[in-house]
């Protein structure tokens, strides 16, 4: 099930992550999230893995985006890929503001589940934008 963490309730969204995980053979999860690490949707993974899934994820795009800065002319991160021995972890753009983090089994196919992660962003990506949030007594910030 996909839930939206900031509501507790099914996500629009459901559709859109296990689509893309019953797709790819050997893939596990995959979390849509916020550039600075919050949990959008999910699926395949309880609330609590998905939050560190979004930090991970987070952190692993926030250092691609600082290696496209110094190295690679302030191109922008399409997909920052981490190898173990037996998971792979994609984290690419997915709107502006918006990552999308896959977990996948070592024999799933790398480069099917890149193309599949990126022709899911590609068909949906005006509706995974998320906003800039506003800093606290900014115009237009709401207090507690």
């Amino acid at each position: 099930m996909t839930t939206d963490m900031s509501s507790g309730q099914v996500s629009d969204l459901d559709w859109l992550l296990s689509g893309l995980v019953q797709r790819v053979p050997y893939t596990r999860s995959a979390v849509l999230l916020s550039a600075d690490g919050l949990v959008k949707s999910l699926h395949g993974m309880d609330a609590d893995s998905a939050d560190h899934m979004a930090a991970l994820a987070a952190g692993l795009y926030s250092l691609g985006r600082s290696a496209g800065a110094r190295f690679g002319d302030n191109g922008e991160v399409r997909q920052v890929v981490v190898e173990l021995d037996s998971t792979l972890l994609f984290v690419a753009t997915a709107g502006s503001g918006t990552c999308l983090a896959v977990l996948a089994g070592r024999s799933a196919d790398a480069a099917v589940l890149g193309y599949e992660m990126t022709m899911l962003v590609k068909s949906v990506r005006p509706y995974l934008m998320t906003p800039t949030r506003q800093a606290a007594g900014a115009p237009g910030a709401t207090g507690l």
